[in-house]
Formats: structure tokens, C-alpha cells, sequence
């Protein structure tokens, strides 16, 4: 009867003790000139290479007697019978991260779309894994894929652009939802990718762009606006008040002047509006003083 051995399961301990036992076995066979010795040896080797076990902290395995389910064994060293107890695959009970994807599927609004998402999703109960679904990972995956394309097709196309987060934790909840008796749950689902036809995204784009420059035309035009009341209340005021028009007026040519180092010849219809003759007067008789 051939046993068979998974090299997974072969670990240091067992190693080292099939090692001690051959090895024994021949020095003493050499010793007693006895063969049957090193045979005995590698028989007492093989059965601890099959029997010694030792699961990593992570990790759990369903022992099996005779094709019944006993129990589960590990993290650590433990022993079993060869042959009549097997043991399931080791199952690895850390966070794991599954890439799923749907290509060329229609949104709700009739738009292909490719959209690549990862899942995160962790063994809780390693027995139900092991008893209740075959190959867990591939259900887990084709479970991923199936519940994407059907959120896709509940979803417009701009719901899946800017709402990707919501997207995302509808999925998680249906995925835990039909995981949850497979001793499995979802922690989380992040779409990592929408991606559109190349003419839609320039369609897009340019509506974008159109979007833009209307706002920044709305904007100007409120700024117009806004100088425009300016300028009626400036007007309503220096209707007012003749002397302040004037005397903006000759600041502006002040202003306008003043590097040059010109000569500012005032109106006298301006100096008699803003009574500014007695002062002109004086200061050329006081300047005329010997």
C-alpha cells in the first residue's frame, strides 16, 4: 500500500527525527552487522515523517479518522496515526485579498463599463469552511465577480463614478451575507476602477470643460455687474456734489501726469465751481511780496 505524502505537511521536527532514526538505524546495522537494523530505522523514520505535524499560528486543519470528522487540530506540534487518520488542507485564517473584475457590463443606463474591485475577506470558522463548501477561495472569487455585475447593472454610470464607496459597501453586505455559512466573512469591498468607453470619456470631457466655462462666464458677469452698481452710486454722488466730480477729475489727470513732471493748467470754470479763486488769488499776492 503506497502512502502518500504532501509536501506541505512535512515540517523540521518530523525531518529531523526521520533523519536521527536512519541514521541510528544504519550505525547500528554497520555495528551488529545486521541489515534489518537500518531497515527498521527508516520504518521508524517514515512513520514520524508521516505522523509529527505542526501548524503555524495562523493557520487550522480538520483531522479525519477513517474518513470521520474529528475534530480541528493546531496552531502547533500534534500527532496522528498514518493512514488511518488524514488530515484536511490547511486552512489559513489571516486577511486575504481577492481581485475581481467585469468587463464590457451594461450599467443601468446602458453604458459599458469595466470595473476592477478587491475584496478582503478572512476565515472565521475554519470547520464550516472545511465541511460545508469544496474549494472555498474559487467560491469566494466567482461569489466576488457574479455580486459586481449585478450591483453594476443596478447602478447608473455616474452613481458609479462618484459613489464608489456606497458601491462598495453594498457589496461587502451581499457578500457576507452569502459567505457567513461558509464560515467566511467580508470585511470590505474598494472599487478600485471604473473605466468607460474612450468616446464617452471625451464626450465627457468636453461637457466638463463647457461646464467650466459657463461658471467662470457667470462669475465675470456678477463681477461686471458689480462695477456697474459701483459706478451708478459713484455717478448718483458726484451728482451730488459737483466740487468732488471735479476734484476726481483733476486727481485722475494728477495721476496721469505726475511722472512726467508736467504743468497742470486748471479751468477757471472749475476753480469758480469749487470757489478756489480767493485762495489762488492770495497765494499769488503773498508770492508777489518784495
Amino acid at each position: 500500500m503506497l502512502v502518500k505524502i504532501n509536501p506541505k505537511e512535512i515540517n523540521g521536527v518530523a525531518l529531523l527525527l526521520f533523519a536521527v532514526c536512519l541514521i541510528a538505524g544504519i550505525g547500528i546495522a554497520q555495528a551488529t552487522r545486521q541489515p534489518a537494523f537500518a531497515i527498521a530505522g527508516a520504518l521508524v523514520g517514515l512513520y514520524f515523517l508521516l505522523a509529527i505535524k505542526v501548524v503555524r499560528q495562523w493557520e487550522k486543519v480538520a483531522l479525519l479518522r477513517l474518513g470521520r470528522y474529528v475534530g480541528l487540530r493546531g496552531p502547533g506540534l500534534f500527532h496522528i496515526f498514518p493512514i488511518i487518520e488524514t488530515l484536511s488542507p490547511y486552512v489559513d485564517q489571516r486577511v486575504r485579498v481577492a481581485s475581481v473584475s467585469a468587463e464590457s457590463t451594461l450599467t443601468r443606463d446602458t453604458v459599458p463599463v469595466n470595473v476592477d474591485a478587491i475584496v478582503f475577506w478572512m476565515v472565521w470558522n475554519a470547520e464550516k469552511s472545511i465541511l460545508e463548501v469544496e474549494n472555498f477561495v474559487d467560491a469566494i472569487n466567482m461569489s466576488a465577480q457574479t455580486a459586481l455585475r449585478e450591483s453594476i447593472g443596478r447602478h447608473e454610470l455616474a452613481q458609479m463614478i462618484t459613489e464608489r464607496e456606497t458601491l462598495g459597501r453594498e457589496l461587502q453586505r451581499i457578500l457576507d451575507e452569502k459567505t457567513n455559512p461558509w464560515g467566511i466573512t467580508v470585511q470590505s469591498v474598494e472599487i478600485r476602477d471604473v473605466k468607460i468607453p474612450q468616446g464617452l470619456e471625451d464626450a465627457m470631457s468636453r461637457q466638463a470643460q463647457a461646464e467650466r466655462e459657463r461658471q467662470a462666464r457667470i462669475i465675470l458677469g456678477q463681477a461686471e455687474k458689480e462695477i456697474a452698481d459701483s459706478f451708478v452710486q459713484a455717478a448718483a454722488s458726484y451728482r451730488e456734489n459737483p466740487v468732488a466730480l471735479h476734484l476726481r477729475a483733476m486727481n485722475m489727470l494728477y495721476e496721469a501726469i505726475k511722472e512726467r513732471g508736467s504743468m497742470v493748467i486748471v479751468p477757471s470754470s472749475a476753480v469758480e465751481t469749487m470757489g478756489l479763486g480767493g485762495t489762488l488769488a492770495t497765494a499769488s499776492l503773498g508770492g508777489a511780496k518784495p
